[in-house]
């Protein structure tokens, strides 16, 4: 699995991908410009809380995505998980439901 990593790429799925809230995070995805392996961008906004919040947010979703994208991920698709606050307290096993009924939405 590889990283989303510039600015653009993140805003062209929030432009033109399909998106999934769910209450712990936002799914974003969209078919990768190469047919290559999955990729994942991870986003945490200050509304999650301080720094140490918003790392262990996306600390949690990226254990989550570990586990889960490569199993039930699209090859050639680009995911981006935004965290909500609620992605601090919500309890593992929900978020890995949750992201497995979202990948099924988009």
């Amino acid at each position: 699995m590889d990283r989303l990593k510039k600015r653009t790429d993140f805003l062209a799925i929030a432009k033109t991908g399909r998106r999934c809230v769910t209450p712990a995070f936002i799914l974003q995805s969209r078919p990768s410009p190469s047919d290559g392996p999955v990729r994942l961008g991870l986003t945490a906004s200050r509304k999650v809380g301080g720094a140490v919040e918003r790392n262990r947010a996306k600390r949690r979703l990226r254990a989550l995505a570990r586990h889960i994208l490569p199993l039930k991920g699209q090859p050639g698709t680009d995911y981006v998980l935004i965290a909500r606050q609620e992605s601090l307290r919500r309890d593992f096993a929900a978020m890995r439901q949750d992201l497995e009924k979202a990948l099924k939405k988009v």
